[in-house]
């Protein structure tokens, strides 16, 4: 699977993968040299973690979807904000509200440097 050309098809891009189980393209989704927060106030970083956050989320049963409820482009970095499940049949196993940070490749792809899947959550304080 391709990486996405344009910031604004990350979201989908990412769900498409995971949908497929395709964990290389998840995985080339991703700057690893960034922050991920795949559970809430449990931030990781590096290769190892990374791997470890993103093969979590892909045992998860069902079907993710990701909608992109804006993408904010200056230059070669991008912000998103996206509301995003994974359900099985009509069980919702994971819902949230999530804030990304994405950077242009130098081949024009895009990857998201910071991923923090419940950070635009209501109930999120800064700690």
């Amino acid at each position: 699977m391709n990486l996405p050309t344009r910031a604004e098809d990350a979201h989908a891009t990412l769900a498409a993968a995971f949908n497929t189980r395709d964990l290389a393209t998840v995985l080339r989704m991703y700057d690893v040299t960034g922050v991920m927060v795949a559970e809430p106030g449990k931030p990781v970083s590096g290769k190892e973690k990374w791997e470890e956050a993103i093969k979590g989320i892909l045992a998860i049963e069902g079907k993710m979807e990701i909608k992109t409820v804006y993408c904010l482009q200056a230059g070669d970095v991008a912000v998103g904000r996206s509301e995003w499940n994974i359900t099985d049949g009509k069980e919702v196993k994971v819902s949230a509200k999530g804030i990304e940070l994405m950077k242009q490749q130098a081949d024009g792809t895009w990857k998201i440097v910071i991923d923090h899947a419940f950070g635009a959550e209501s109930n999120l304080t800064a700690g």
